[in-house]
C-alpha cells in the first residue's frame, strides 16, 4: 500500500552501494569482512536500491504515507502536494469524536463518529491509523483510503509516529 517517492539519486553514490551488493550468503559474509560499516550489519538487511516509482496506466493508484515528528513541516508538504495538483492528490477524510462545530460539515471536514463507533472500528482492523488528542479520538480508516483511490486519485496522508 505505501509508496516511498524519491529524489534521483546520484550515480557515484548508487554505484559505490551496489558493489556491496550481493545475492548469496557467502557473498554476504566476504562483502561485510570488506565493508562491515557501511554496507551491513549482523542486524539490517543489505541495502536495497531505491528508484523513483512510475506507474503504469493500468495499475491503481498508491497511498502515499508522509512520517515525521511534530514540527518537522510533514502536515505543510501534505497540503502543499496536493495544492499543487488537486486532480491527481487528495488527502482521505478522517474520522473523530469530537464535536462537530457549526461550520463543519460531517464527511468534509471529518466523519463524526460516537466513541463506540470509533472503538468498533479500530477493534474490527478498519482504522489505517488512529491516536487520541485532548480526550478525542482521530484516525482515518481504510475505506476513506478506498474512496480517495476509487477516484482515480493519489491518496496522501501524514502521520506523526508515536
Amino acid at each position: 500500500f505505501p509508496v516511498l517517492i524519491s529524489l534521483p539519486v546520484p550515480a557515484g553514490f548508487r554505484r559505490s552501494m551496489r558493489l556491496c551488493r550481493r545475492k548469496s550468503r557467502t557473498n554476504q559474509q566476504l562483502c561485510y569482512a570488506c565493508c562491515p560499516s557501511s554496507c551491513y550489519s549482523s542486524l539490517a538487511a543489505p541495502y536495497e536500491e531505491v528508484v523513483r516509482y512510475q506507474r503504469h496506466p493500468a495499475d491503481r493508484n498508491r497511498l502515499i504515507i508522509l512520517v515525521g515528528p511534530a514540527g518537522v513541516g510533514v502536515n505543510e508538504l501534505r497540503r502543499r502536494l496536493i495544492a499543487s495538483n488537486p486532480r491527481e492528490f487528495q488527502s482521505a477524510i478522517p474520522h473523530t469524536t469530537r464535536v462537530q462545530k457549526s461550520y463543519e460539515m460531517n464527511g468534509r471536514e471529518y466523519h463524526y463518529v460516537s466513541k463506540e463507533t470509533f472503538e468498533n472500528m479500530v477493534y474490527s482492523h478498519r482504522m489505517l491509523e488512529y491516536g487520541e488528542y485532548k480526550g478525542y479520538l482521530y484516525g482515518t480508516s481504510i475505506d476513506a483510503v478506498r474512496t480517495v483511490l476509487d477516484e482515480g486519485k493519489i491518496c496522501v496522508i501524514d502521520l506523526e509516529p508515536q
